[in-house]
């Protein structure tokens, strides 16, 4: 059965997916307060790279797709699905800010009978926080939390295919939740809201740690001098046990490093696991510099060429990309730094081929495909991926 539902802050890398996705099935009305966006979004335009969503845009205009920056347009919504999360703060606890201002916004389209579907990681217990805070309001709204667990980039197709796990309060807010994601014919799994907010958490956390163990490998290896992915190779052939051990490489994005902290705070700072995860991966541009200094002593005399300024290949997503950390910290260290991406929009960046003619050495921040093939000049590639084939020792 088709519903009115309203996707709130539906311009962006998980809202605008799943409105594509679910335009098919009923009527999607997207509430945005970028209004840039809104307007790029209006006339078919992709604010960001997901495959299959430029196409899919277009569709769901066509069949009525409904883009505002007015929250009026979510009123006669019977499901209103929100996809901002909990962000951390700069002492690298939750915060709540963000919801108690959309929640101010939303107090005057809301009405006794809807359903609010939280989608976006959240810290364990906000569903409940902000069932309490409606209440509080007299609004009679159930409350659901249906995480998102798609990758960056492929957003569209993973909605489509992966299993979707329900959670609510209420009978009937589970129900509503189903009726919303039936429709795309993937498995349902119901569990409580804490339950569910955990699975997305756990799953964002095991990642992860499983790229700092990864990239530990990597650390002591290379101070052996020794090319890990040899190594790694040697591990996963025809090794079941190994075979899902990930490359080293820049652990980043706007989730992983974010849901680890969240998941500390949960426990009272005491996730030393978490802890240990982060500063691996969050020390890795700076192992990457060091190594880079002992190899090339006159470092602070040499320009470096950094490729790939997005946090992950064959995305324009820069979203707590380690690459700008190692801009950064390269600009402390070496005569200067020139950054470029083929994806990317940043009035920073530079043409390709300027990296290369000006650069005495390169970096490959983001391993996108064109850098596994590009011509260097004959000039020394620094490549913790080992992208190209070609070892990883720095």
């Amino acid at each position: 059965m088709r519903q009115t539902v309203g996707v709130v802050g539906g311009c962006g890398h998980v809202g605008l997916p799943l409105a594509i996705a679910l335009a098919p099935h009923h009527h999607v009305r997207i509430f945005d307060i970028d209004a840039k966006a809104v307007e790029r979004v209006k006339r078919g335009e992709m604010p960001f790279r997901d495959a299959g969503a430029t196409e899919g845009l277009r569709d769901a205009l066509a069949s009525g797709l409904v883009v505002s920056a007015s929250p009026d347009v979510l009123r006669e919504c019977e499901t209103l699905i929100v996809v901002i999360g909990t962000p951390v703060d700069e002492h690298l606890n939750p915060s709540f800010a963000v919801f108690d201002r959309l929640l101010s916004q939303l107090y005057e389209v809301l009405h006794p009978g809807q359903t609010l579907v939280l989608r976006s990681t959240v810290y364990p217990g906000t569903s409940e926080r902000v069932q309490d805070q409606l209440r509080r309001r007299g609004l009679d709204v159930h409350v659901a939390f249906c995480p998102e667990r798609v990758a960056e980039g492929v957003a569209l197709e993973e909605i489509r295919k992966l299993p979707q796990i329900v959670a609510s309060f209420s009978p009937v807010g589970v129900a509503a939740s189903r009726a919303v994601f039936e429709p795309l014919g993937i498995d349902l799994l119901e569990l409580t809201p804490l339950e569910a907010e955990l699975t997305k958490l756990f799953n964002n956390v095991f990642r992860y740690v499983t790229f700092a163990v990864a990239n530990q490998f990597y650390m002591l290896s290379s101070e052996w001098n020794i090319d890990f992915h040899r190594i790694l190779h040697a591990m996963k052939f025809k090794y079941p046990r190994a075979a899902h051990m990930p490359a080293p490489g820049f652990a980043a994005g706007p989730c992983l490093f974010k849901d680890t902290m969240q998941m500390s705070a949960f426990n009272n700072n005491q996730f030393f696991l978490g802890h240990s995860a982060m500063l691996v991966n969050e020390g890795l541009p700076q192992f990457v510099v060091n190594r880079m200094q002992r190899r090339w002593p006159d470092l602070k005399n040499k320009t470096v060429g950094l490729l790939g300024m997005a946090f992950k290949a064959e995305s324009d997503d820069t979203r707590e990309s380690l690459s700008y950390k190692l801009k950064k910290i390269l600009s402390l260290t070496s005569a200067a730094v020139l950054t470029t991406d083929p994806y990317v929009v940043d009035p920073e960046l530079l043409p390709e081929a300027e990296v290369l003619e000006r650069a005495n050495l390169f970096v490959i921040g983001a391993p996108h495909q064109r850098y596994r093939d590009l011509n260097y000049l004959g000039k020394p590639v620094v490549d913790v991926w080992n992208h190209r084939g070609k070892g990883s020792v720095i």
